[in-house]
């Protein structure tokens, strides 16, 4: 062996003294290869009774990352097929990934037809089956997500339609947003994002959660709580109340020992922190270190003592852990099943185990997913020199790429479900009996194809089944069917606050939450009165829905609780509610300092908002609801025209806006305008909803309205929105039939092929080099187009968050020309000036264009190299022209 393999050496800036290197082993070893699935289903360890079988496997699929299923139990794969190629991640944002579908049409539980539903993506972050031959996805580095529709029925996506945007995040890919979750309460959640978000009648809408600390697994359970995934850390990151709640930190959330794993001795210790995080002398990892996928198990064909257990995979460590959370006093704790036995529920010999992703399958078992590669942690951990390269080259694990397994899990005790699902066949009012069946994946999706049909013909046989049926599930799934239609009743809610049952008492308060915001304030009573219940956690559930709702009284009522209920899950969320601690939010990338000049401003448009808004758009703006689905005036949340161009809703605020809005028409018929009142307080005003009612955008200055009120100072009457609309500049979405080239392109940040297109995205486009007198940045046209404005991002470079840490380094240009051009020869200058911060807009008359070219007109000389950023490249044209 040694003739063959050469013995590995210690990097020069290693020191064999130091824990994380010390002990290891740099003898010559033979590749890790690898084996056939029916070669891996052996390596498996899994507790007496239990079996695995490959389902769906390469060539077919290749690294897969997370599957789904859709109301005919089609199953949808996410192939991240770009995901470490190399020890250097090569190509990791080439678009090559792609989503599949597959079906078993023999029913032989092989998934053996499928089709490509969307291809050439770049890392995509999710699947989630949204109806009928539908589906929501989003690419990295990118903002907004997207509807892919097969239209015709032959499996391929060929509509695509915008969803919903400002929901991406730039950065490594491990730690972008990933999982968009349908939850039982019809909201929309996903892993990082701060938020969460629904489809309306009136479009998609938006409301702050607390942050869920999660990188890649999201699932809920029988009370339909969130359960969020870490990832870094191998442990659960957000599971004690729904996350809509906030944050309330808890102390002991984990048993003790329940870090530590017990892996199956894989022996070729290839873990990010070093020989000081192995166990001797079997090779694993003697602490969680890295975890993804999740899921509680609500199938009903295995063992009945796994129901409502958390599954989750450590991928690092090739195990799928079982979880059994134990609840006291309100509080829940974790153990690890199989602890005492210094065991987990699954593990692996095999070093390619790589479980990603566990799911419910319709079926009633439990699916992993199995991405079956070589290296499990992004290219900037595994940089030359680091232990972890070390150990990939040892054992050539770099070479094992374009692999993958999806796995069933059965039991001696049942067999698997046969009935193939017909969901997507059948009337929503057909549907209404699957929210009594055993196994929890029918009943989410009856409840989510039944929501978004927006039948409200069922509304009666709904009520009915809450009202009478003695199972307790089904009557939980029902009230949230009735609370995503729309005709949630108050009477039925005042009756259920009441119910023998806690369970019914806990759903009902929170589906009721909805009719609050919106106006059904008469609950605020029963309330107040909820916390006195004689269940802890219907109480607690009273505390948070006051807590979030902001119950007039509550504060005072709950002193009292707190004195009386000594019950631990009261005390530590009542203390912390009446004595708040500051919390630092370092996942919302959107979190944003604002001067005291500006807050003043955000708070003036409040209270305009409260004083002469709500009446026609609602508190939460989402417009004030008038039943059977119709608001009085358009919803301001979320609207992706009240965060586009200013201009739109200035001169909205000013003029006024009548008549139909794309082509619906509201009762309150006309939006009187305001151009009677001053700059500032038309800039309060527009800045509020801006950065408000889950919109978030720029904020507005009076020296900008009182431009815009001097450009349409002859506007008579008010506006009607074709003429609005056409009025307004529009942002342009990034072409394939546009060139964009640079003089100077640096690599992107995990080091793969950079494009200057990539000043559109989150990923941003750079020098690389300091800034140099004639740089240049250039987009071509293929046709003239009339361009109206421009604005752009040049984020810092940061070194350090700690204190005393440098002071970030600024990228933006310090001197700059902007120019165009209509042949690429001839080029006149439309901007020149000195940089001042990071954020860049600039406005201007229309101008006929082919070539749009940015330049650097002075170079930096500095200590450190400053490149020049682009980020979020905004092009604006009028819609007229």
């Amino acid at each position: 062996m040694s003739d063959t393999l050469p013995k590995l050496t210690l990097p020069e800036d290693a020191d064999s003294k130091d824990e994380n290197w010390a002990g290891i082993d740099l003898e010559p070893k033979s590749p890790v290869l690898p084996l056939y699935p029916q070669q891996q289903a052996k390596k498996f360890l899994l507790p007496e009774g239990y079996h695995i079988e490959p389902i769906l496997t390469e060539p077919q699929i290749e690294q897969p990352g997370a599957i789904s299923f859709d109301g005919n139990g089609s199953m949808y794969v996410l192939e991240l097929r770009t995901y470490m190629l190399s020890a250097d991640s090569d190509g990791t944002l080439d678009p090559k990934s792609r989503i599949s579908r597959w079906e078993d049409k023999d029913n032989d539980g092989i998934y053996e037809t499928g089709t490509v539903f969307v291809d050439s993506l770049i890392f995509p972050r999710f699947v989630l089956p949204y109806g009928k031959d539908c589906i929501l996805s989003m690419e990295s580095d990118t903002d907004n997500v997207y509807k892919y529709t097969d239209t015709n029925g032959d499996g391929k996506a060929d509509k695509k339609e915008f969803f919903t945007n400002k929901y991406g995040r730039s950065g490594n890919v491990e730690h972008q947003q990933a999982f968009m979750y349908y939850g039982m309460d019809n909201w929309l959640y996903s892993t990082v994002n701060a938020f969460r978000v629904r489809e309306t009648l009136n479009g998609v809408i938006r409301e702050k959660t607390g942050f869920n600390r999660a990188q890649w697994g999201v699932t809920h359970d029988d009370n339909g709580k969130l359960w969020f995934q870490g990832g870094a850390s191998g442990i659960p990151s957000h599971f004690q109340f729904p996350i809509h709640y906030g944050n309330y930190p808890i102390e002991n959330e984990l048993a003790e020992g329940f870090e530590i794993p017990y892996g199956a001795a894989i022996k070729i210790a290839d873990l990010q922190e070093g020989m000081s995080r192995v166990r001797q002398p079997d090779g694993s990892t003697n602490r969680v270190t890295g975890s993804a996928g999740n899921d509680i198990y609500r199938g009903d064909r295995l063992p009945s003592d796994l129901y409502g257990q958390y599954f989750y995979g450590e991928p690092v460590a090739r195990i799928v852990r079982q979880i059994n959370p134990v609840v006291s006093e309100g509080l829940t704790t974790l153990h690890n099943a199989y602890q005492q036995k210094q065991s987990e529920f699954l593990r692996s010999t095999d070093p390619l185990f790589r479980p990603v992703d566990m799911t419910t399958a319709p079926d009633g078992t439990l699916y992993i997913t199995d991405m079956y590669h070589g290296i499990i942690q992004e290219g900037q951990w595994a940089q030359k020199g680091t232990y972890l390269r070390t150990k990939i080259e040892q054992y050539q694990l770099d070479k094992v790429i374009g692999l993958g397994r999806i796995w069933r899990i059965t039991h001696d005790s049942k067999e698997r479900n046969k009935t193939k699902p017909t969901m997507l066949d059948e009337d929503p009012v057909e549907l209404i009996k699957y929210l009594e069946h055993p196994n929890g994946w029918w009943r989410d999706k009856a409840q989510q194809l039944i929501v978004l049909s927006r039948d409200q013909s069922t509304a009666s046989a709904l009520r009915n089944m809450v009202m009478t049926t003695k199972n307790q599930l089904a009557r939980t799934h029902a009230i949230w069917c009735l609370e995503g239609l729309g005709v949630l009743q108050a009477d039925m809610l005042e009756t259920l606050f009441k119910d023998p049952n806690p369970k019914i008492r806990i759903q009902a308060i929170r589906a009721s939450e909805t009719l609050y915001k919106t106006g059904t304030t008469r609950f605020a009573t029963s309330y107040l009165k909820l916390l006195e219940d004689k269940n802890v956690d219907v109480a607690l559930q009273a505390i948070l829905t006051n807590k979030l709702l902001e119950v007039p009284g509550f504060k005072k009522v709950l002193s009292k609780i707190v004195k009386t209920n000594h019950a631990k899950g009261i005390q530590v969320v009542g203390s912390q509610i009446l004595t708040p601690v500051k919390q630092e939010n370092r996942w919302n990338r959107n979190e944003v300092l604002l001067s005291e000049v500006q807050q003043e401003s955000l708070e003036k448009g409040r209270i305009i908002f409260n004083e002469l808004c709500v009446q026609c758009h609602g508190n939460n703006g989402t417009g004030t609801p008038l039943g059977n689905g119709t608001v009085m005036a358009p919803p301001l949340s979320g609207s992706v025209r009240v965060q586009d161009h200013p201009e739109y809703i200035i001169k909205t605020i000013l003029h006024g806006l009548e008549g139909p809005l794309d082509g619906k028409t509201y009762p309150a018929g006309i939006m009187v305008g305001n151009k009677e009142q001053s700059d500032d307080w038309v800039a309060s005003i527009v800045s509020y909803i801006r950065n408000n009612l889950s919109n978030e955008a720029s904020m507005v200055t009076s020296e900008y309205v009182a431009e815009v009120r001097k450009k349409t100072a002859n506007k008579e009457g008010t506006y009607r929105y074709p003429e609005l609309i056409h009025s307004v500049p529009t942002s342009l979405p990034l072409q394939q039939s546009w060139t964009i080239t640079a003089s100077h392109t640096a690599p992107n940040r995990i080091g793969g092929t950079a494009s200057p297109n990539s000043a559109f995205n989150f990923e941003g486009w750079t020098t690389g080099d300091n800034q140099k007198k004639g740089m240049w940045f250039q987009i071509e046209f293929p046709n003239p187009l009339a361009l109206t404005g421009l604005q752009l991002n040049s984020p810092p470079i940061s070194r350090g968050w700690r204190e005393g840490s440098p002071a970030p380094l600024q990228t933006y240009a310090r001197s700059y020309e902007i120019s165009v051009s209509k042949d690429g020869e001839n080029w006149n200058i439309l901007n020149k000036g000195e940089g001042k911060d990071q954020n860049f807009k600039l406005d201007f008359e229309p101008v006929s264009i082919k070539f749009l070219k940015l330049t650097l007109t002075s170079s930096v000389e500095a200590e450190n190299d400053i490149p020049w950023r682009i980020k979020q490249l905004k092009l604006y044209a009028l819609n007229t022209l």
